[in-house]
């Protein structure tokens, strides 16, 4: 059913006074702390995973999705609004600010052991947050977001992000040979260190290129990737030399867990998918099919609507308010805190999405991404390979 036509020079977005919700995620190590004072309860220090892998899912659940797409011609119109930029430059004072008091909860030498890893646990979510804000400041042509979306990145030293996600995933995106695209029967447990490692890899490979086709030297300033890490240590030795050595720990810890669940997002959100070759042997161009997404509410508001990742990849320089729902892209069952919870535990995982892989390829997995292990199975010599791909498909319908 198409939708009833509507005036694109009266249309307002619905969403536009919910977006600085989105501002309630790097509140987050201060809303611990209140409540830790409110209710004299330390466990409160692990707000942070609380609110985002239990209360998000539940109001998910009771608010459901919203698969609307704003009128075409109301799209300029909402990316030249600046009320939408101000919701994503406003992510950066707080989470340092946030930062910032949690070391010094940290250096104060009040918290317990297991309370300085519940706030460094709540500063983690707000540091992986933060690398999407940057993801989404990232791929715009100011200058001004592209320098904001790498100080987001400080917090975890994850400044290369920058360069590999731009020039690289979105190049290679739901191929073999991108590092942040998951294969089916890939665990994300086995997927996290050869994301890690091989984004790392794709970052200083890809900028010595572009700084050898400049004539510049690649231990130098103009190196983006030793620039962002310089800017992650600076920031650090910052902090440890006001609030002392105390807090170093707690940093690292919070960087990594900021990081992992960035990682987490990349598993999900081209889990198993893939770009077929062309003839002349070049992958087919990146289309809505090519990534999970996702409608539910609540998720995309405090995500900048990351989760409709098809349009995102379709068309990178799109601001988040305009991005678009596609009936063609394969759904997630549900947003994106519930299914990180999923991918940390393999066999509920492949329960929920595996049977999803195999319809959206319409049983054939062959045509998917698959773990190479897997692959081997499905691509054996003629009888064994055909005895094999029934065996996968048998046992990807058990776990569905």
């Amino acid at each position: 059913m198409k939708p009833a036509p509507c005036d694109t020079r009266t249309w307002r977005d619905p969403k536009r006074r919910l977006w600085p919700l989105a501002l309630a995620v790097p509140t987050l190590p201060f809303q611990a702390g209140g409540l830790v004072s409110l209710t004299g309860m330390d466990s409160f220090w692990w707000w942070g995973p609380f609110f985002a892998f239990v209360i998000v899912p539940l109001v998910d659940r009771l608010t459901g999705a919203d698969g609307a797409n704003p009128p075409e011609e109301a799209v300029p119109r909402l990316e030249a609004d600046h009320y939408y930029r101000w919701c994503t430059y406003l992510y950066l004072p707080i989470q340092f600010g946030a930062l910032v008091w949690a070391c010094g909860q940290w250096a104060s030498g009040r918290l317990s052991v297991a309370d300085g890893l519940g706030l460094a646990a709540t500063t983690g979510v707000v540091a992986g947050v933060a690398i999407n804000t940057a993801h989404e400041l990232g791929h715009k042509r100011e200058l001004l977001e592209r320098r904001l979306s790498r100080i987001a990145l400080a917090q975890t030293w994850y400044g290369h992000f920058y360069v590999e996600h731009n020039h690289g995933h979105h190049v290679r995106v739901a191929t073999p040979e991108d590092p942040a695209s998951s294969r089916v029967g890939e665990s994300f447990w086995r997927f996290l260190p050869r994301t890690v490692l091989g984004s790392l890899r794709s970052a200083w490979h890809l900028e010595r290129r572009r700084l050898s086709r400049r004539k510049r030297p690649v231990l130098g300033p103009h190196n983006d990737v030793l620039t962002a890490w310089a800017l992650s240590a600076v920031l650090f030795a910052a902090l440890t030399a006001v609030f002392g050595w105390r807090v170093l720990p707690y940093l690292a810890l919070q960087a990594v867990l900021g990081f992992c669940l960035l990682e987490t997002v990349n598993y999900l959100e081209h889990y198993g998918l893939l770009r077929q070759r062309r003839p002349d042997g070049r992958y087919e161009r990146v289309a809505p099919r090519h990534s999970w997404n996702s409608n539910n509410t609540v998720s995309n508001l405090l995500l900048f609507q990351l989760q409709r990742h098809s349009d995102h990849h379709a068309n990178p320089l799109r601001r988040y308010q305009t991005l678009r729902h596609f009936d063609e892209a394969p759904q997630l069952p549900s947003g994106y805190a519930t299914m990180i919870v999923l991918a940390w535990f393999p066999p509920l995982w492949r329960k929920v999405m595996d049977h999803r892989l195999l319809a959206h390829y319409d049983g054939d997995l062959t045509r998917a991404n698959v773990h190479p292990p897997l692959r081997r199975r499905l691509l054996g010599d003629a009888d064994t390979g055909r005895e094999a791909r029934a065996d996968v498909r048998r046992d990807v319908r058990k776990a569905g």
